[in-house]
C-alpha cells in the first residue's frame, strides 16, 4: 500500500507529495519548498517517519513544482525523473526566477531519468504507471496507482477546473485531449491529487468539470 501525503509550499501555493511504501521507502513528487523552514518540515516528516527517499519525480517543470528539486536531490543524493518533453521548461526556470521573487532559486540538477508515456516505474516497492498529458506544458506527465486507486496529476485537473495553457508550451486543446482521452479513461472512484487546491476523484470531474462546458 502506498501512502499520501500533501505539503503546500511556496508564494504558488503549490502541493507537494511524499509517496511511502511498507517498507518506508518514499519518493518525492514536485518538492516546490523554497524557504528554509519549507525544507525543514519535509525533512521533519521524513525523519519522524523512519523513511528513505529513493526518487524525485516531476510531473512537470513549471518554477513552482521545481524548487525543492535542488535541495531534495542534493539532502538525499537521490535521482530526478521528468519527460524529455519538459528539459526545455526546467532549463527555463532559472532565467525567470527573479521575476516572481525567488533570488536564491537553487538550480535544478538535470534529470537523469527520462519518463514516458505507458512506462511502468518501480522504485523498490513503489509501482507506478506513467501517462504522458500534455497541454499545460509539453512534457506534463502523472503517476497513477491502479492498486491504490489514485493519480498524482500535476496541474493537469482540478476541483471543478483545470490547468492553465497560457504559458509557453500551453494548448487548451491539446489539453482537453490529455482530460478526456488519458485522465477520464481512468475508473471513477479514482482519486485525484492536484498541484493546487483540494483533492477530487476522476468520477466526479467527469460529471461538472469546467473543461466540459468547451
Amino acid at each position: 500500500m502506498i501512502k499520501v501525503a500533501s505539503f503546500q509550499f511556496n508564494a504558488f501555493q503549490e502541493n507537494s507529495y511524499v509517496l511511502s511504501s511498507d517498507s518506508n521507502y518514499a519518493v518525492i513528487i514536485d518538492p516546490g519548498c523554497y524557504e528554509r523552514p519549507e525544507e525543514e518540515e519535509l525533512e521533519q516528516f521524513i525523519t519522524q517517519n523512519n523513511l528513505t527517499p529513493i526518487a524525485v519525480l516531476n510531473t512537470h517543470a513549471h518554477i513552482d513544482h521545481v524548487l525543492g528539486n535542488s535541495f531534495c536531490t542534493s539532502r538525499y543524493n537521490i535521482p530526478l525523473y521528468l519527460h524529455a518533453e519538459d528539459k526545455k521548461t526546467l532549463k527555463m526556470v532559472e532565467s525567470y526566477a527573479h521575476v516572481y521573487g525567488f533570488e536564491n532559486y537553487k538550480v535544478s540538477p538535470e534529470p537523469s531519468h527520462e519518463l514516458y508515456h505507458g512506462m511502468k516505474l518501480q522504485l523498490q516497492d513503489i509501482f507506478l504507471e506513467v501517462f504522458h498529458t500534455p497541454g499545460h506544458c509539453p512534457g506534463h506527465v502523472v503517476f497513477y496507482s491502479e492498486a491504490d486507486k489514485f493519480v498524482i496529476n500535476g496541474d493537469v485537473l482540478f476541483q471543478g477546473s483545470f490547468g492553465r495553457t497560457d504559458l509557453p508550451g500551453g494548448d487548451v486543446e491539446i489539453l482537453k485531449e490529455s482530460i478526456f482521452n488519458t485522465m477520464f479513461h481512468l475508473p471513477e472512484d479514482t482519486a485525484v491529487y492536484c498541484g493546487h487546491g483540494p483533492e477530487t476523484t476522476i468520477g466526479k470531474e467527469k460529471r461538472s468539470n469546467y473543461i466540459l462546458q468547451f
